[in-house]
């Protein structure tokens, strides 16, 4: 019930989420995806949170990693801590606290973003109301799937983002994916923010540029 509360709060702040319930489908999927933040519980059905996360990062996975758990003891925290995690909260929690320790840890993995903001091609993108303010002042809210392709492109300045890679930005598992979602995405962006604000690399994908876009 936590689990699948969890994951309709963080969709409904824009993030894609892929949620798997044990620690072989977390292996193999940090194994084969590429997460911005792993959520990690430590009563897994068939291991020790614990000891995955420690498995995980002798195996090279440099991924931010919070531990949310009922275990609020100190040995339960001094563990996941020196195993390589980089927060631990304890359940019950409040969402808005948690989204705000994912932003933090995930602000110390990405050059450049501050305590809540993006700032790419002269725009800062709020993180926590998804708004964002244009070079001329303009102060724009921004619908879920729009702000969520704009975080991704905000995040990355000057990298040409596939549509492959956008999608996986804006879709957790399970979830059927529109074939124009992206472009209609970039559209409405572009609408509010201005056709200069996102670069379309024709047969490549799409990016934001890390300086100012001249008209």
């Amino acid at each position: 019930m936590v689990g699948r509360a969890l994951v309709g709060r963080l969709e409904d702040d824009a993030y894609a989420v892929d949620w798997v319930r044990d620690a072989a489908a977390a292996a193999a999927s940090v194994d084969t995806h590429e997460y911005d933040v792993v959520l990690l519980d430590l009563g897994l059905p068939d291991s020790d949170g614990a000891a995955l996360l420690k498995e995980l990062r002798r195996r090279g996975l440099s991924t931010p990693v919070i531990v949310v758990t009922a275990r609020d003891d100190t040995g339960s925290r001094i563990a996941s801590l020196d195993g390589g995690a980089d927060d631990y909260i304890v359940k019950p929690f409040e969402t808005p606290e948690l989204l705000a320790r994912m932003r933090a840890v995930m602000r110390r993995a990405t050059p450049g973003a501050t305590a809540s903001v993006l700032v790419a091609a002269g725009f800062t993108i709020d993180l926590s109301s998804h708004r964002a303010s244009t070079p001329d002042g303009r102060e724009v809210e921004l619908p879920r799937r729009e702000f969520a392709v704009l975080r991704a492109l905000a995040s990355q300045p000057g990298t040409i983002l596939s549509r492959a890679a956008l999608e996986q930005a804006v879709y957790g598992w399970g979830h059927e994916v529109e074939s124009n979602a992206i472009e209609v995405a970039i559209h409405g962006l572009r609408s509010k923010l201005g056709p200069a604000a996102i670069r379309n690399i024709r047969g490549v994908g799409w990016m934001v540029a890390r300086e100012v876009p001249v008209p």
